[in-house]
């Protein structure tokens, strides 16, 4: 590394970084204890296979991103992770029972469109400054295309996110064949349908920042941004999260998300 990058890259990042709460964030203790039988349970009585599980971190904080084309999506990640995964959820969930227990007894985060996400971001924050796992969908919400392609284009909260905390690996994981099992708007389960989950190598907001097929930054680059007043570096940031966005869309459609 550069001589003086990682102080500059420390430097840089606090210019940028989402503030949380300061209210440390903690998993419900029932959600500790239904993720170890959701995995067993999910994994024994469905047809999932995992293509490239041993690349998941085993602990710390960690993003975990996907494509979104049923309402069983995120019990599938759970399931290949094997650790409590908490997600943003729009208001919707929150509204109505037995929906809303289930959100807040597993430490789910309600997002208010209205405010655009702000205390939902803050809220994220405070998850992986405890070093849990936070689970986003960067197209905001499940795929309303009635034919593929369903992939959508992704909302920069992601990139916001990780540049944030630019250290934590971003992983991602492709769903195939969950909106088979489980299609919008259908209470029906076909367990019997086969799932397939695509599990690329983590990257940090830092590594592809400084990769030339990513963010192209350098010592001087770096500086230079520093440097700007706060309304130019902004240009320049929301510049920098839709290319970082647009690339990780991208690679879910590389490892298949239909």
């Amino acid at each position: 590394m550069e001589e003086g990058l990682e102080r500059y890259l420390e430097e840089f990042s606090q210019l940028i970084k989402i503030k949380g709460t300061g209210e440390k964030f903690k998993t419900p203790f029932f959600y500790k204890f239904l993720v170890r039988y959701i995995r067993i349970i999910g994994r024994s009585l469905t047809r999932v296979s995992y293509t490239g599980i041993e690349k998941i971190p085993k602990k710390g904080p960690m993003i975990i991103i996907g494509n979104h084309i049923s309402n069983i999506d995120p019990i599938v990640k759970i399931m290949g992770v094997g650790r409590p995964v908490h997600y943003l959820a729009k208001e919707g969930h929150f509204t109505k029972e037995p929906n809303r227990t289930i959100m807040k007894v597993t430490g789910q985060i309600e997002t208010f469109r209205d405010t655009g996400a702000r205390d939902a971001l803050a809220r994220a924050a405070d998850v992986l400054d405890s070093g849990l796992c936070l689970g986003l969908f960067p197209e905001g919400t499940r795929s309303r295309n009635e034919s593929p392609p369903f992939l959508q284009k992704g909302k920069t909260g992601v990139a916001r996110l990780s540049a944030s905390f630019p250290d934590v690996p971003v992983l991602p994981m492709a769903l195939i064949g969950t909106r088979e099992v489980m299609k919008p708007g259908d209470n029906i389960i076909r367990i019997w349908k086969k799932i397939n989950v695509n599990i690329d190598e983590p990257i940090t907001f830092n590594q592809w920042l400084l990769d030339k097929n990513g963010g192209e930054m350098d010592v001087e680059k770096i500086k230079e941004i520093k440097k700007l007043s706060a309304l130019d570096r902004d240009a320049i940031m929301k510049k920098l999260y839709r290319k970082f966005t647009d690339q990780i869309m991208k690679n879910l459609e590389d490892l298949g998300a239909p």
